[in-house]
């Protein structure tokens, strides 16, 4: 069991405490929250990684460590999360719970104070933050944006959102672009820096089995250079319910693949009005394409063979649904008039008892999963402070339980077919 407490530390910084006992560990999240824009996106992704390379007191990574290593093998992280479209970044720390150290000494003050001076108080010349940790970070995110292109499943994703979102923040690759890193130079790293300080939204999550009152004492004091800000709202994410007139759009492009990968971009249409019914969209996506006892792996990918994988994921907080599959190159009609097909049957309301239990029962061990871990559970939480509906993990797994065959027919009553994008080898394919 947790029990939930939330409070302001300074303006537009929020803490959620979840106070449980149950594991060895606890762990903190800072959270650094602005809209994603195609201009700052690179500059966010490399900050995080930047500022974890040292401070004022210990100016490299080996000092660090050092410091780290005294906390009983505590561990910082930077890290970058696209939300809807939100960009996240900050930092991750993890370490050990007081109660099994004797004489520890303070573990949680010492961790949160060396992650108060990654963020406030990094190693800088002539105010400036350093160029030789710059240049060696854009290195490293060249190669991640380099990279993506390897991952063909994971590329053709990219692709379908860079069209289907073209107009919107969410196709905006959360690295950003190669031609964006390599034109940042310390002065406007710096000044983005003190940007995001100054007017971003900042989350702090701690979980583990300190007081509130214990968390909220050791991070006013870490980020007392921060007091003086005013108060920032969430940003917000922009829902597009409905694809264009014209739609779907259709992609091909033609790489050197052994294998095709098909992503099909949706909408959500109604079921993103107001306050979303987030349980029966899980459970309609579970019905759908996420898990092995769903639709589009029982039927596209066991029962017809038309792929080698396929499977849908939802993105709740900008009201769209992918999926994605990979299939030979011939097969590209026939695999998307069945994955389609799928889509209408759920619709239609064809879906039998076992479907719906099953789906439920995967959703549900997927959120009670997560909730046995620290970092799972801190990740759940902060999911629920960028939704639209906040709900507590708990509360969401009892709603999951009761929803019903109406409701996933009725989360599904409008999604409509965007984009479909197709990755081939360049070869025939059937006609779309």
């Amino acid at each position: 069991m947790h029990t939930v407490h939330t409070r302001s530390v300074f303006p537009g910084i929020s803490l959620t405490c979840v106070k449980t006992d149950k594991f060895k560990t606890g762990c903190l999240s800072v959270n650094l929250i602005s809209s994603l824009r195609r201009a700052t996106a690179a500059s966010s992704a490399l900050l995080p990684q930047v500022l974890r390379r040292g401070t004022k007191e210990l100016p490299d990574m080996e000092r660090i460590a050092s410091a780290l290593d005294e906390l009983y093998g505590a561990r910082i992280e930077p890290t970058l999360k696209k939300k809807g479209e939100l960009q996240c970044i900050g930092f991750y720390a993890d370490f050990p719970d007081d109660r099994f150290i004797p004489d520890a000494g303070g573990v949680l003050e010492k961790t949160i104070s060396l992650t108060g001076g990654m963020l406030l108080s990094p190693v800088m010349r002539d105010n400036l933050l350093l160029e030789d940790y710059i240049d060696s970070e854009k290195k490293n995110l060249i190669d991640d944006i380099r990279a993506g292109i390897n991952d063909k499943r994971g590329y053709a994703i990219d692709r379908l959102l860079e069209e289907m979102c073209a107009d919107e923040a969410y196709g905006i690759n959360k690295l950003g672009s190669e031609t964006e890193v390599n034109a940042i130079t310390p002065q406007s790293l710096t000044a983005h820096y003190r940007g995001l300080l100054d007017n971003s939204r900042i989350e702090l999550i701690y979980c583990g089995s300190a007081e509130p009152e214990r968390v909220e004492s050791a991070l006013r004091s870490a980020l007392h250079g921060l007091s003086e800000r005013n108060d920032f709202n969430m940003p917000q994410t922009e829902i597009v319910l409905y694809p264009p007139v014209n739609s779907p759009n259709i992609i091909k492009e033609a790489l050197d693949v052994s294998q095709g990968k098909l992503a099909v971009g949706f909408r959500l249409g109604k079921a993103m009005k107001d306050a979303p019914d987030y349980p029966a969209m899980m459970v309609f996506n579970a019905v759908y394409g996420s898990g092995v006892t769903s639709k589009l792996f029982l039927n596209v990918r066991e029962k017809l063979a038309l792929c080698y994988y396929a499977g849908s994921a939802l993105d709740k907080h900008k009201g769209v649904m992918i999926v994605s599959s990979g299939i030979e190159f011939s097969k590209y009609k026939t695999a998307l008039d069945e994955i389609l097909a799928q889509l209408g049957h759920i619709k239609n309301g064809d879906v039998s008892d076992l479907e719906l239990l099953s789906a439920k029962r995967s959703v549900i061990t997927s959120i009670k999963s997560a909730m046995d871990r620290p970092s799972g559970l801190l990740e759940l939480y902060f999911d629920s402070l960028i939704a639209a509906v906040r709900y507590d993990p708990g509360e969401l797994c009892d709603m999951i339980e009761k929803v019903t065959l109406d409701d996933v027919v009725e989360s599904a009553g409008e999604i409509g077919t965007d984009t479909i994008y197709f990755l081939t080898d360049g070869g025939d394919a059937d006609d779309a």
